[in-house]
């Protein structure tokens, strides 16, 4: 369990979105200092969007960020369920380079996993950050309970992503998806989860305290962490 987990809270969603915008373009701007270049993972869903359109307001060197999503769903691209779609129409514009991980809707979820693997490794690892995002069932990524949960948090450290079948299916978005493994995101340089309402707080709360017991994958993705992790909330 990572020894440090600290949690921000705000009044609300906007609140929240431009404290951890101001963060993100921090940890950004750090890593093109020291490295010349920045490689982030960035949540789907509809979190984080706010935080998104605060993000790409942020004067950076755009040009030398790459940015990946920290897991994907199996449609092609430009679907309205694809994690990269939505990404890119904030930082396309801005100069930024965005990486679909799934670049074709492929029907074996397994080699769609093993396509974006092999797709990662050219990338500058550790990432730089991974801001992930939290499902009321306790999922992160997609690290969702099924049958490839064990392989998704126990994939050695040389592996970046694999294909999920999550069950039960989202019945938001029921299709396979292609995450990042536990491995990949517990070695970024910085980790931070955003997340809203009282329901998601009760989960994760819970899932931490569980620890690797926990039945929800956030407890035991953080239970396998030693990273500081920064947790930001707000109510809505």
């Amino acid at each position: 369990m990572s020894e440090e987990i600290e949690w921000w809270e705000y009044d609300d969603a906007a609140e929240m979105a431009a404290a951890v915008a101001g963060d993100v373009a921090f940890i950004i701007e750090s890593a093109i200092e020291a490295r010349g270049a920045a490689v982030i993972a960035l949540a789907g869903g509809n979190t984080p969007i706010p935080i998104y359109e605060k993000l790409a307001s942020a004067k950076l060197n755009w040009k030398r960020v790459t940015i990946i999503p920290t897991d994907e769903r199996i449609v092609a691209l430009g679907d309205p369920l694809s994690n990269v779609t939505a990404v890119a129409k904030f930082f396309l514009p801005k100069g930024a380079r965005v990486i679909p991980i799934v670049p074709n809707a492929l029907a074996d979820y397994k080699a769609a996993g093993r396509s974006a693997d092999a797709l990662m490794q050219d990338l500058h690892w550790p990432l730089d950050l991974c801001l992930l995002g939290v499902g009321n069932d306790g999922h992160t990524a997609s690290i969702f309970p099924g049958p490839d949960l064990e392989e998704a948090l126990t994939s050695p450290n040389g592996r970046r992503a694999l294909g999920v079948m999550p069950e039960p299916m989202p019945t938001d978005a029921p299709v396979p998806r292609v995450t990042l493994s536990l491995a990949a995101i517990t070695t970024a340089r910085a980790l931070m989860i955003a997340a809203t309402g009282k329901e998601k707080r009760s989960v994760i709360e819970l899932a931490i305290k569980q620890g690797n017991a926990s039945a929800y994958p956030i407890g035991r993705a953080l239970a396998g962490t030693e990273l500081p992790v920064d947790i930001h909330w707000a109510p809505a």
